[in-house]
């Protein structure tokens, strides 16, 4: 993409987010708008997931055809931009705080971890377009202006945000793919005590450590390891203290 493209759309995001906001105060209406598009996208993810997403399948949920989306959203990698722009657009940023910068980045993370996970798989579209959606570009702003308020260099607070979200990402499409596959052939859930029990079953002297440590390897309850996972990676970008 071109600058003068990207500049012409990220333009044009803006028009369509002043445009909704016209709509929403009931002075423009029209049948078919981005933003019902994006409620119905949403509506298909919570019920099935993003892998089984298409636009065909949000147009039948909106009552018309593949066609009339096209008028409004290029292709299904817009579709996923614009919805985590949505969600973002649900994250509160505060104002950075030297003091306390560490628990705000972490307050800004678990939104938009809990947003992700509440849309199956949805973290997948986070991962595949560079952001053009403006809420998207928000929360990157924010998360990088309290990166910084915590004195580290420039460039260290931005590779920093950026393992941040990658890490968010992909614990997000863990846990979705988890909750599809925590069966086994029989159909039978599997918690973690059974998968500790599990390991502790394999040949001591293959897997010494394995069997040894099978409690801790499956350890942590709720988001226990997302908090500790972030905690380890600031702490490496400021020591607590300085």
């Amino acid at each position: 993409m071109s600058r003068d493209q990207w500049a012409a759309l990220i333009s044009a995001r803006n028009t369509d987010a002043e445009t909704g906001a016209r709509r929403a105060a009931g002075r423009e209406k029209t049948p078919l708008t981005v933003e019902r598009i994006i409620d119905a996208a949403l509506q298909a993810v919570e019920a099935d997931g993003f892998e089984d997403l298409t636009m065909r399948a949000v147009a039948t949920r909106l009552g018309t055809g593949p066609a009339s989306l096209y008028a409004h959203v290029r292709n299904r990698a817009e579709l996923g931009d614009l919805l985590i722009g949505r969600l973002c657009s649900r994250v509160t940023l505060p104002v950075p705080d030297p003091a306390c910068w560490r628990d705000q980045f972490m307050d800004v993370c678990a939104q938009l971890r809990d947003q992700f996970l509440r849309y199956p798989g949805i973290a997948q579209a986070a991962l595949t377009v560079v952001p053009a959606d403006l809420a998207t570009l928000r929360v990157g702003e924010g998360m990088l202006a309290i990166l910084l308020a915590s004195g580290a260099p420039a460039r260290q607070a931005a590779w920093a945000g950026d393992a941040a979200y990658l890490y968010l990402t992909g614990y997000c499409l863990e846990a979705s793919a988890a909750r599809r596959q925590s069966a086994d052939a029989d159909g039978r859930v599997i918690d973690h005590a059974e998968i500790a029990e599990r390991l502790r079953m394999l040949p001591p002297d293959q897997f010494p450590h394995t069997v040894a440590h099978a409690r801790e390897l499956t350890s942590g309850t709720g988001h226990d390891r997302f908090t500790f996972t972030l905690t380890l990676l600031l702490q490496g970008l400021v020591p607590p203290g300085t």
